[in-house]
């Protein structure tokens, strides 16, 4: 057998070292994380262009309003906020919605 010249070795074990505090750095680092956080309520006005157009009461109300806007061919989401359960839509479709909901 041959032997691994010694100057090698400390290179390859400094080099398995560096690799491993890479990896334990990347895993344990603060900051950015492959994992996504919780997501949270937040305020109506928190949802960029999204913009509210109905306040549910309860989950009945909120699934029959959606199937509204759905028929009507509005793209829409329900989204629990800190102010209570919103539909919310694009600026665009906010009159179209609008009027929907006036209807029922």
């Amino acid at each position: 057998m041959t032997a691994v010249h010694p100057l090698l070795a400390l290179l390859i074990g400094l080099g398995l070292t560096g690799v491993l505090v890479l990896l334990l750095r990347w895993t344990y680092g603060r900051g950015r994380s492959l994992v996504a956080r919780r997501p949270r309520a937040g305020n109506p006005d928190e949802y960029g262009l999204l913009v509210s157009v109905a306040s549910p009461t309860d989950p009945d109300d909120a699934l029959r309003m959606s199937a509204l806007l759905t028929a009507e061919g509005v793209r829409h989401t329900l989204v629990e906020t800190s102010a209570g359960p919103r539909l919310m839509v694009w600026p665009d479709d906010s009159a179209k919605a609008r009027q929907a909901l006036d209807q029922r």
